[in-house]
């Protein structure tokens, strides 16, 4: 008799059959799966257990690693989407679990990454009773996420999970979560058809592009005289260093980066020159006071870039290309803003900009950056005493030839990095900017590895930052990540001291640090370490470490008062650059 069922009828007695029941765990791992994750960092918990029961028949499918804290499942989560432009997912329990995904929900929103974060809930019919680990994640968590949402019902599960990744990876990227009930989680439904996001009918992640804007901006590019680029991070979130690159050859201007926007523009480019901020190159910093069309694309104008507003490129026109158009006219005014994905702008921008060459405008960065080199980069590279983190950086940029994935914390190692590392690639400088998260990279390096298996990936830390989230050594040695950890150790919170010393007239308040033995410590989680305090032994060092299969730990014990130069003076303006310690009368 089925054999003379149409088609249409046989998917017609098809719909007539109940369909199975799952529960709404297994609801939210199947939706995950739909939406291609592999790789869930979280820690388990009473709120989240149904889901962690669910996710114990679903091992072959998602790899969940277990993580030694919820703030290290959230920085690795970080850590994973930056490398691989994928969304990091996170499961964390109610309460305390969740608050712990606090910080790095604010770090990975400040610094565009896009993350989901799953956290479980205690019943429904329990909500707003002060119940065990009962907290309002909800409203905690609104000011340090893009979206939230949470769900009561199993039915909801699923169009949840879409929304928050299509909010997640779209317009700016960002953080989103999700906060389950326990009723909801074990609650038995017909499996729903799980259907991906693709709009929403108040957001609109990607502005139309307004080509008189773009030919405006052309224009003015097209008659400049000494035009500069300042390359935000915004160019690698789109995908853009191709196009970037494509404009700066044909119109021969000079390219600078922003901390987080290392890696966009090849540091070994004819057109490259250097990195900017608070630290950042001299030449860069000094000519950006000196162009007369300043062009930001993919960044913000953090008050770390800028110095004092109301002296930062006076002189300039500036256009601004970024797709949030909330940063447009924020903190510069601009002649010329284009709302707009960085990649599709600069794809009709390089269209409607003449062929040129600036020269002798690039020599004057290069002018100003000898300047540098003779005052501060010879001095570092070149130490007559003690180790010096640059020159441990300036190595290992050598060795790796720039092209390792560097994960660094936050602190003066952060910066000599951003400094000494010549990034070759996109995607490989991975680093806490907005938020300046002390403890982030350990956590997020480990997430590196495991979003790019394939590239070599060194944590950089300082001897402080280290301490903050050490227990994620134990991830490393459960699952063997073979990440390399490098900790910079001046027994010092280095930057804080750095001030202390130059502003508050060495009052080394509550910074020196009595640390433990790293080696013995790494050595307790199976992790192979070395230590290294003379010049002769550093090299060899660096060389071990990248050649071991598995993780290693070196400890490179660096000048205890050694300070981090250029630097602009807070409340200074750009062009304000110290190159030395002032000399006090």
């Amino acid at each position: 008799m089925d054999a003379l069922l149409t088609k249409s009828e046989k998917k017609a007695e098809t719909d007539k059959q109940p369909r199975k029941q799952i529960s709404g765990s297994e609801i939210l791992l199947r939706s995950l799966i739909a939406q291609n994750v592999e790789t869930i960092f979280g820690y388990p918990g009473g709120a989240i257990m149904p889901v962690y029961d669910a996710l114990y028949h679903y091992a072959d499918r998602l790899n969940h690693v277990l993580v030694r804290h919820e703030q290290g499942a959230i920085h690795a989560a970080q850590g994973f989407a930056r490398v691989s432009g994928k969304p990091g997912v996170v499961f964390a329990t109610s309460g305390p679990g969740a608050t712990n995904l606090v910080t790095g929900l604010a770090d990975a929103l400040i610094d565009s990454t896009p993350i989901v974060c799953i956290t479980g809930q205690v019943f429904a019919h329990l909500l707003g009773t002060d119940a065990f680990q009962e907290t309002d994640v909800v409203n905690t968590t609104i000011p340090v996420t893009k979206w939230n949402i949470q769900v009561t019902e199993a039915k909801d599960i699923a169009d949840a999970v879409a929304k928050a990744f299509y909010i997640a990876t779209t317009g700016r990227p960002g953080p989103v979560l999700i906060d389950i009930t326990k009723n909801a989680q074990n609650e038995l439904i017909e499996e729903p058809e799980y259907r991906k996001c693709d709009s929403i009918r108040t957001y609109k992640p990607k502005p139309v592009l307004q080509l008189n804007n773009v030919k405006a901006a052309a224009e003015l590019i097209n008659q400049a005289k000494k035009p500069y680029i300042l390359a935000g991070q915004g160019v690698l979130l789109s995908g853009a260093t191709e196009e970037l690159k494509a404009l700066s050859e044909k119109t021969g201007i000079p390219v600078a980066c922003t901390l987080l926007g290392l890696g966009s523009f090849p540091a070994n480019h004819i057109n490259y020159v250097g990195y900017l901020g608070m630290h950042g190159n001299y030449g860069p910093n000094v000519n950006t006071n000196q162009c007369d069309v300043l062009i930001a694309i993919g960044m913000r104008f953090d008050d770390r870039v800028t110095g004092n507003v109301k002296m930062y490129a006076p002189q300039a026109k500036v256009i601004h290309i970024d797709i949030d158009k909330a940063e447009i006219d924020k903190i510069i005014k601009t002649e010329v803003s284009i709302h707009a994905d960085a990649k599709e702008a600069l794809q009709a921008l390089v269209g409607y900009c003449n062929p040129g060459k600036h020269d002798q405008w690039i020599q004057s960065f290069h002018t100003l950056n000898k300047v540098e080199y003779d005052k501060v980069i010879h001095k570092e590279c070149n130490p007559a005493d003690k180790l010096t983190m640059g020159e441990v950086i300036n190595l290992l940029s050598n060795i790796t030839k720039g092209e390792a994935v560097v994960v660094t914390d936050v602190g003066q190692h952060q910066m000599v990095t951003s400094r000494y590392y010549k990034y070759t690639n996109p995607r490989s400088n991975v680093t806490s900017g907005g938020a300046g998260t002390m403890g982030f990279a350990l956590p997020a390096a480990m997430g590196a590895k495991l979003g790019a298996p394939q590239k070599q990936v060194i944590a950089v830390i300082g001897d402080g930052g280290y301490q903050m989230t050490v227990q994620e050594l134990g991830t490393i040695m459960q699952y063997k990540i073979p990440v390399k950890i490098l900790v910079l150790n001046n027994s010092f919170l280095g930057m804080v001291r750095q001030w202390q010393q130059l502003f508050h007239e060495k009052r080394y308040s509550f910074t020196e640090m009595v640390n433990p033995d790293f080696i013995k410590l790494a050595e307790a989680y199976n992790i192979p370490a070395r230590k290294v305090e003379q010049r002769g032994d550093l090299k060899s060092a660096i060389q071990e470490m990248l050649d071991a299969k598995g993780p290693y730990f070196l400890e490179a014990v660096v000048g205890k008062e050694d300070n981090v130069f250029p630097m602009v003076p807070a409340g200074g303006c750009v062009s304000d650059v110290m190159l030395e310690a002032p000399v006090k009368k």
